[in-house]
């Protein structure tokens, strides 16, 4: 066992020698040799690298790497590439004073086919776009290829779509009103209002194909309020205002307009009116009556334009008592009538106070008559068809000082011609904590010529 565990030593012991003959030692000398060449200065590595056959052998050797390289295409600059230019802008070159043109696309897309350095060049040109050629060409139908500057003439381009159907129009001009219309009047206060808009011209030249200027409709100047500013009461002029056209749908049309812009100024006011509010009651109370309801403030202030503001006389706000049987008090948002744009208060507190339900009688409310067509006239057959009694159901302390006056018995006649009619009779009043109604539910009438 001795023995063979001796050769085992001794054969693992000749290889390492081996080894270390063929592979260290060689890769030691040629270490400390490389070490020599750049000690000293580098004199030796100089004197090595200037020597006519070691250059020789250098570019030898360089020229057979760079041979090897380009023969089995491990450089990829010379390779062959394919690159997209998307959307470039097509140009188009027309007469624009006479011609109209259509189906002319806004893009068009460019391929760059070569060498992969070569499409690297091609992409650094500063080339505007794709060209369509329309000079000589008249009234009509036309298919027409794109043109595309080649400024490397080493790569293949290849413009897609590579042409196009196009139709040219004679050029025609209208002159149009201008309208007004408003871009971000949200940012208005909503205190103010635009009271008046004075234009720098009343109208303008339309140009187009005779059948685009068919479909419009409306030419507006686009007055943008967030240019007007921190504004205030007064004038202010604004300059460069856009102007588009419309067709009757409301769509924008692309058409020619003379000028492009406009000047306006704008008169910015705060038109504003105090008026009371007037509550009224909605729903029954579950076997109560109304015996006051009041609110927090009496008055508001309104702002808006003066044409509504002149329509208003009062505020109604409703208030919904329905199944109410006690007092209760309500907070109320204020709603903004049409044409109103802001209210002084925007919510209110109402109180609802209520009390035992009483019942009275109001007798010889006189009927009147409405909407009797022009020509005739409504009488009633007997006195007992002429009055009605209305009555009242409310708070004692609210019917003791009810009027007479203010109750209105009438019937409605809409419709009705010449003879004998049995028609409603219907009842109202000016306070809504009261409700009224009439004994006599039907009355007889005569309708005949004047």
């Amino acid at each position: 066992m001795k023995r063979i565990s001796n050769i085992f030593i001794r054969f693992f012991i000749g290889i390492a020698r081996l080894f270390d003959r063929i592979i260290i030692t060689p890769i030691t000398k040629l270490f400390v040799r490389v070490y020599d060449l750049f000690s000293n200065n580098g004199k030796g590595f100089e004197k090595f690298i200037t020597h006519r056959q070691s250059l020789v052998i250098i570019s030898l050797l360089f020229a057979l790497t760079a041979f090897f390289a380009v023969e089995k295409k491990h450089i990829s600059l010379v390779d062959s590439s394919a690159e997209i230019l998307y959307g470039k802008p097509v140009i188009v070159d027309y007469n624009e004073a006479l011609y109209v043109v259509e189906g002319v696309p806004e893009t068009a897309d460019i391929t760059l086919i070569g060498g992969k350095w070569n499409v690297y060049l091609a992409k650094q040109y500063p080339i505007d776009g794709v060209t369509l050629d329309l000079n000589g060409l008249s009234v009509g139908n036309h298919t027409v290829s794109f043109k595309y500057e080649q400024a490397v003439s080493s790569v293949k381009y290849k413009v897609d779509p590579s042409s196009v159907n196009i139709t040219i129009y004679d050029k025609i001009s209208e002159t149009r009103e201008l309208s007004v219309d408003y871009i971000n009047k949200d940012m208005l206060d909503s205190k103010l209002n635009i009271d008046s808009v004075v234009l720098s011209r009343d109208n303008v030249i339309v140009k187009g194909a005779k059948h685009q200027l068919a479909e419009v409709s409306l030419i507006k100047a686009m007055i943008d309020i967030e240019n007007l500013g921190n504004t205030k009461e007064g004038s202010k002029t604004l300059e460069n205002i856009p102007l588009m056209a419309y067709d009757k749908n409301g769509n924008k049309l692309k058409v020619e307009i003379v000028p492009v812009t406009i000047d306006a100024t704008i008169k910015v006011t705060a038109p504003s009116k105090e008026v009371p509010i007037k509550l009224v009651s909605s729903g029954e109370l579950d076997g109560k009556a109304i015996k006051s309801l009041t609110a927090s403030v009496s008055t508001v202030t309104i702002y808006g334009s003066e044409v509504a503001l002149a329509n208003i006389e009062f505020l109604p706000v409703t208030v919904d008592v329905n199944g109410v049987n006690e007092n209760r008090k309500y907070n109320i948002n204020l709603v903004k009538p049409s044409g109103v744009r802001e209210i002084s208060t925007k919510t209110i507190e109402v109180e609802l106070v209520v009390d035992e339900i009483v019942s009275r009688d109001i007798k010889n409310i006189k009927i009147d008559s409405i909407n009797v067509e022009s020509g005739l006239k409504v009488s009633a057959l007997s006195a007992e068809d002429s009055t009605a009694t209305v009555i009242v159901n409310g708070s004692k302390s609210v019917i003791d000082l009810l009027e007479s006056s203010t109750i209105k018995a009438y019937i409605d006649v809409a419709g009705l011609g010449v003879g004998e009619h049995e028609v409603d009779v219907k009842v109202s009043g000016n306070d809504t904590r009261i409700s009224y109604a009439s004994r006599v539910k039907k009355v007889r009438i005569v309708i005949s010529k004047k």
